[in-house]
Order: structure tokens, then sequence, then C-alpha cells
């Protein structure tokens, strides 16, 4: 019998060491799994001033590319085993990404960028884009909301499967807050599942 599970943190000592190698930032917490725009830490963000200096966004994304695949049966295990009795089966990787955002509104008081306030409801939209090495979309979402908080991030599923080495990938996004602006970023992903295949075969991190 066959089960399909996403990895996540725990799941499988195995899962659990590829996690370093998807993490493009340094600072990120190790065990990690995602890549980030732009490159740093939870508050490492872009950032654009309101052209009267009196307003200014903050955006940043992390593309989680969510391992996918089924356990099946050991050969020769104990029915009663409860330990080892399943392996993930390397044929059946695939990626399940999501989309996280993270989103920082502030306003002056007073004196331009010298005093400000992250106050009240405001209208922001996230969008992401995952493109195929052809440039079409094989992942799109898309969230709009008139009364998010002033800071906050929240993670939207891209609702696709992916399939293993299917080559390089790039992720595109933008967050407006209307009347202030909007910011953009990209950043490449690699869609080769050889170094899970190698941790499931061997039980060793990716070098």
């Amino acid at each position: 019998m066959k089960r399909t599970r996403i990895a996540a943190l725990g799941l499988a000592t195995a899962v659990a060491a590829l996690a370093p190698a998807l993490v493009e930032a340094a600072s990120a917490a190790e065990g990690t799994a995602y890549l980030q725009d732009p490159a740093g830490g939870e508050k490492t963000m872009k950032s654009l001033w309101t052209k009267d200096e009196m307003h200014k966004l903050e955006g940043q994304l992390r593309f989680h590319p969510g391992v996918l695949y089924d356990m099946v049966d050991v050969p020769g295990s104990s029915p009663s085993a409860e330990w080892g009795a399943k392996r993930p089966d390397p044929k059946s990787l695939a990626w399940r990404p999501s989309f996280e955002f993270a989103w920082s509104v502030s306003d002056s008081v007073v004196v331009k960028k010298a005093l400000t306030s992250k106050e009240g409801k405001h209208p922001i939209t996230l969008y992401a884009v995952l493109r195929r090495p052809d440039g079409s979309p094989a992942a799109q979402v898309r969230s709009e909301a008139q009364d998010r908080a002033a800071s906050g991030r929240t993670t939207l599923p891209g609702g696709r499967r992916i399939a293993c080495d299917s080559g390089t990938y790039t992720v595109e996004w933008s967050l407006t807050r209307t009347g202030y602006g909007t910011l953009h970023g990209s950043l490449p992903w690699n869609a080769s599942c050889d170094a899970h295949r190698k941790a499931f075969t061997t039980g060793r991190t990716p070098g």
C-alpha cells in the first residue's frame, strides 16, 4: 500500500537532512527548506518610498518547493514492524510549491522618513507565478485584500504538482499597496530531485 505525503520538518531523517541544501539565504534557520528574495533573514526585505517620502512599503517572498513522495513497503520487513517497514519511493518524487509573502507598511509622522508608524488596515495585493524554462506559467497565485494589517506574513499554496528534473524555473513575484506602489522580484529554482534521491537511498546529507 502506498501513502502520499508532503515532506515537512521531522517527517523523516533523510528528508530533514536535505533542508539546508534548499536554503538560499545563509542566515536562514537551519532545517528550513525555501528560497528567499531578497536573500537574508526574516526581517530582510525589499523596500520603496512614495515620491513624497511619507509612506514606505516593504516586501519579501519565500518560495517553498514542497517535496511530494510515496511511502512503499520495505521488502522482507516484518508485517508488525512499525519502524523501517516503509521507505520513501524515489520514483514517486515530485514538487508541490507554495509562496510565502511578508509585508510591512510604514507611514511617516510629521517628519519624512525620520519617524514612522505601522497602523491601520491596508489594501494589499500579493502575486507570484512560477514559470517553466520556456516561460509558460506552471503555478500562479494572487490574493487581494482591502484590510490587511500594516505588517504580516502569509503562505499561499501553488496548487499544482511539478515534475522533478524538469529544468530551471523562474519565480516572479510582486507586492502592491494601492496608492503607494509595487515591489517586484524574481529568483531561479532548479527542479532537480537528484539530492533527494541520494538522501532516500543513502540517508546522507547531499554534498
